[in-house]
Formats: C-alpha cells, structure tokens, sequence
C-alpha cells in the first residue's frame, strides 16, 4: 500500500521541466502546421488571385465543371469563353483555372 502511495504522489506532483517541455512541444506543432498547411495554401490562393487577374483575350482555361474553352472578353468579375465555333458562354472567373498555355504558344 506504501508503494502505491508514493507512485500516486509522483504523478500528482509535476516536475518542473515538463511544463517548458510541453510548452516548447506545443510552439513546435504550431510552426509545423503552419509551414506545411496554412502557408502554401495561402500562396496558392495568391497565385490564383494574380491568374484572375491577368486573364486576357485569348488565354486558354478550364473550367471547375471540366469545360476547355478560350477567353474572348473579360469583364469585372465573368469572362465570355469560347467553347466551341459560334458557342460562348459567361463565366465567372471564380470558376477558371490555368492550363499554363496561352493560344499563340505550343
């Protein structure tokens, strides 16, 4: 019974380096999460930002619904899209991504 006593007693009474041991554990998972999740995905927003932005006639895109089409006119917040010969549709350019190649390039 003595000996569970004093077990008990060392559990219940916490040592002075654990608390900057967690402490500094819990500094360290902040900085990993941060540089593996919330940093490269606000770089990726940036950098879809600046496509949208420099949408213009004749770049090539796709569409999150999967559509292949070429920018004819860009307006504040949609775009015209030629997806076919005599077919345009209005997009917003929310919906775009990048497919890397303008219409002039290989």
């Amino acid at each position: 019974m003595n000996n569970l006593f004093i077990l008990l007693q060392d559990q219940v009474q916490p040592q002075g380096g654990s608390m900057w041991s967690s402490l500094i554990f819990i500094l360290l998972l902040i900085v990993v999460f941060w540089l593996f999740f919330i940093r490269p995905q606000s770089k990726k927003a940036k950098e879809e930002q600046k496509f949208r932005e420099g949408l213009q006639k004749g770049d090539k895109v796709v569409t999150i619904g999967g559509f292949h089409g070429k920018v004819t006119e860009v307006k504040d917040t949609t775009v015209m899209i030629s997806l076919a010969p005599n077919m345009e549709v209005e997009v917003e350019k929310t919906a775009l991504v990048q497919t890397g190649t303008k219409v002039g390039q290989a």
